[in-house]
């Protein structure tokens, strides 16, 4: 049974009604019918990333996430960070308020800088510590390259991997860039030499993200998060 009743997405965001359903689907497909779990956004505000501003690829994100958490967290909202070169801002996106929202917290953002992984990581390990959630959760992570830091951002996936936290990485972009050569790496770090269990995945949603059907998000988001609940488990990370 989902967090959040259908006749409560109804009533409070009825634009999301069809995402919320094809979340459903997908959570559905892959094992994950009444799982619990807590949802973060994790925003890529680099200057690169101005386009997807404006084209709105970054609300359809955010929307699309918000129809999936809505299902696993029965809060109505979801904690969104947006980073670049330091953290821009720590703030959610509810279900009753998701309309235009990204934009109106773009207009109280400075500068667009570089990309950081590994303060955007750390600004939601300290979230989540914070909130005293026993649930585990699924951290969509989107950027469209690779960060300033590596070894940071490396080390961050590793020390992680002991923690709740599942990263699912989501490019924007050219899906031939060596922008994404870390990415790839990050998803593929041995286990357990390099980390306890793998904790990170990674998709690439292509130079149109909007044009990936909700479907395939969807499983993207999803496909890597039952394995990981098993690995969770085995390792004492999550309960059993």
């Amino acid at each position: 049974m989902a967090a959040i009743s259908l006749t409560k997405v109804k009533e409070t965001a009825p634009a999301l009604v069809d995402l919320y359903k094809k979340a459903g689907d997908s959570l559905g497909r892959h094992g994950l019918d009444g799982r619990r779990a807590a949802v973060y956004l994790v925003v890529d505000y680099s200057g690169s990333m101005k386009p997807y501003y404006k084209d709105g690829s970054v609300q359809a994100l955010a929307d699309r996430v918000l129809g999936l958490a809505a299902h696993l967290d029965d809060d109505g909202s979801v904690p969104v960070v947006f980073f670049s070169t330091d953290i821009d801002a720590v703030t959610d996106i509810a279900l009753a308020d998701h309309q235009g929202r990204v934009d109106r917290i773009v207009a109280g953002l400075g500068h667009m800088g570089k990309t950081s992984y590994h303060l955007a990581m750390d600004a939601v390990i300290d979230h989540y510590l914070d909130s005293g959630s026993t649930d585990p959760a699924l951290v969509v992570f989107q950027t469209d390259g690779g960060p300033i830091n590596k070894l940071a951002a490396e080390r961050y996936v590793c020390k992680a991997a002991r923690l709740p936290l599942f990263w699912q990485f989501i490019g924007f972009g050219d899906p031939g860039s060596r922008q994404f050569e870390f990415l790839r790496k990050l998803d593929e770090l041995a286990v357990p030499q390099k980390r306890v269990i793998d904790n990170a995945g990674f998709f690439h949603a292509g130079r149109n993200p909007r044009k990936v059907s909700d479907k395939e998000l969807y499983d993207q988001i999803v496909g890597e998060f039952p394995a990981w609940l098993a690995a969770a488990r085995a390792q004492g990370i999550i309960a059993a």
